[in-house]
């Protein structure tokens, strides 16, 4: 698989918790640095109002083979115990360099919880890796896939956890 063609990791899984009680961690951007192994540090840029559709945030990641920048992401979705999609710009690309997302299903014994993240339209720190390596880009692009589904699982398997542990 090539960049061009948006690579999309998603993981779900069952949650033995009530969709308000998953929303109230997956809507938590702090929690997110708990759980990422890539996330160092995010801080709203909207004051500390209520997350909706059009606020802006920044996050600090650090990579070994990336090192260390800083994005700001756009909420995009916002629907209170149903969705919460993000779109990342990495740099000057007026693209998204990622979206990332929630999505949440009452389901009888709780909530069926997905994560996904999309890799582009816009440029990113790994469209550097592939500008040097451009013979190894499906490698480069698959090795960074399933980074981002090992990412997503170890997420909700912890959000599961905390989930359940709060009932």
């Amino acid at each position: 698989m090539m960049y061009a063609d948006l690579p999309t990791a998603r993981a779900t899984v069952d949650v033995n918790a009530t969709p308000e009680v998953v929303w109230s961690l997956v809507s938590d951007i702090h929690l997110m640095v708990k759980l990422s192994d890539e996330l160092l540090e995010v801080t709203w840029l909207d004051g500390a109002g209520e997350p909706g559709v059009g606020k802006k945030f920044r996050g600090r990641s650090f990579h070994d083979a990336l090192g260390e920048w800083e994005s700001t992401s756009t909420v995009i979705e916002f629907k209170p115990n149903s969705a919460f999609t993000w779109e990342v710009n990495a740099g000057q690309d007026v693209r998204s360099s990622s979206v990332w997302g929630f999505s949440l299903e009452p389901r009888p014994a709780g909530t069926e919880l997905s994560q996904w993240g999309q890799m582009g339209p816009g440029r990113s720190g790994l469209n550097h890796a592939i500008d040097r390596l451009p013979h190894k880009e499906e490698k480069i692009v698959a090795n960074r896939l399933r980074e981002f589904q090992a990412g997503l699982e170890s997420n909700l398997r912890l959000i599961k956890e905390l989930a359940e542990g709060a009932r």
